[in-house]
């Protein structure tokens, strides 16, 4: 039984980037080998084990083969006579297909280190195109390690194309597609995920409301995307906003059917919603009121924070505008019931005069601006 560190872990260790996680593959071993060393098995379509102290995964080498069409449907063998080589050869990219032994002995039977060097994602095999998941895992890659200059090879783009062609990209679940786009977002680039799905006509079946996007738009989204509060909590939801603003969603559900988290669709709605009273030319004290309605920032200020953290990087006009939007509304969150309740206001009628009140200590807060 030998074991070797795999996959991500020894490309971003090659990379000088931190390890995140630790993936191992166990060479020559059964199930009950595993569970006698006291491992967890927690696979059930193929054996993979947590360690008993690190809890780090350790999967039985495998081969592959396929069956049926789309992302799931495959046969495996995990046999202990399953050899390393084997077990590699059935990943996506040859810098994925890199193990490391016990001593810091790199085995490398597929060439993943000079990709590495060169900058190139490059299929493993032809078997690349089992698996259509795999378009948005090799768009995923290109975005994220573009700051180090990586491109995707000639061939492998081809097969990508092709796959995309085939209609392939339409066996996914919609869930597993926003896991994709989601880990793109956290990556931080995903203008370039997009850009690489844009040049293989591959968005009608990732994002079919996104119909305006090219690489000008790219360098926009890129520019006001950077300029976010990286530490703010929904930091994900306001990139995520500024990536889609400009979308035509009146034909799509973006919940139930395409599967986007209903706190990102809220976000993206309330900023295509808010943006044109924001850039208004008139620019008055209603119109901040109805920005706070329809956003229901009495109750729900982080809806507000969200849209102001998200707006205030488009221009500078937007920049300027979400400042007085906030001191607005701090001026206008200090009018209490108990103010018009003392003025002999009851009932309904406190809603209406605490919004006159409101309206009141914004148009004040605009006549000093």
């Amino acid at each position: 039984m030998k074991v070797y560190l795999v996959g991500g872990a020894v490309r971003d260790k090659l990379l000088g980037r931190p390890i995140l996680e630790r993936d191992y593959v166990v060479v020559g071993a059964t199930i009950r080998d595993m569970l006698k060393l006291g491992y967890q098995q927690v696979g059930k379509d193929f054996p993979v084990f947590l360690h008993p102290e690190s809890k780090d995964e350790h999967a039985l080498a495998r081969t592959e083969r396929k069956q049926g069409q789309g992302y799931t449907g495959f046969i495996c063998d995990f046999a202990p006579t399953v050899t390393l080589e084997d077990d590699l050869i059935r990943r996506d990219l040859t810098v994925n297909a890199i193990a490391e032994d016990e001593h810091g002995n790199l085995i490398d039977p597929y060439h993943g280190k000079t990709d590495l060097d060169n900058r190139i994602l490059r299929h493993v095999s032809t078997a690349f195109s089992e698996d259509p998941l795999r378009i948005l895992r090799v768009a995923r890659f290109a975005a994220r390690y573009h700051y180090l200059g990586f491109t995707i090879a000639d061939d492998t783009f081809q097969l990508m194309s092709d796959m995309v062609d085939a209609g392939e990209l339409n066996t996914l679940t919609k869930e597993r597609v926003w896991m994709e786009i989601e880990k793109s977002l956290k990556d931080g680039s995903i203008h370039v995920f997009t850009n690489v799905l844009s040049d293989l006509k591959a968005l009608p079946h990732v994002t079919p409301w996104q119909t305006q996007w090219d690489h000008t738009t790219s360098n926009v989204i890129a520019n006001q995307i950077s300029k976010l509060d990286q530490n703010h909590n929904a930091y994900l939801r306001s990139a995520f906003s500024l990536w889609q603003y400009a979308a035509d969603l009146s034909a799509f559900d973006l919940e139930q059917t395409h599967k986007i988290p209903k706190a990102y669709a809220e976000s993206l709605r309330d900023l295509q919603a808010n943006l044109p009273l924001l850039q208004s030319q008139s620019w008055q004290a209603d119109t901040l009121m109805q920005i706070f309605n329809q956003l229901d920032a009495w109750r729900r200020p982080e809806r507000l924070n969200i849209f102001i953290n998200t707006a205030r990087v488009i221009n500078d006009i937007c920049a300027s505008r979400t400042i007085v939007l906030n001191k607005a509304y701090e001026a206008a969150i200090t009018v209490k019931a108990q103010e018009v309740i003392a003025l002999g206001a009851k009932g309904p009628e406190i809603k209406v005069e605490m919004d006159k009140l409101k309206l009141t200590r914004i148009t004040c807060l605009l006549t000093k601006n």
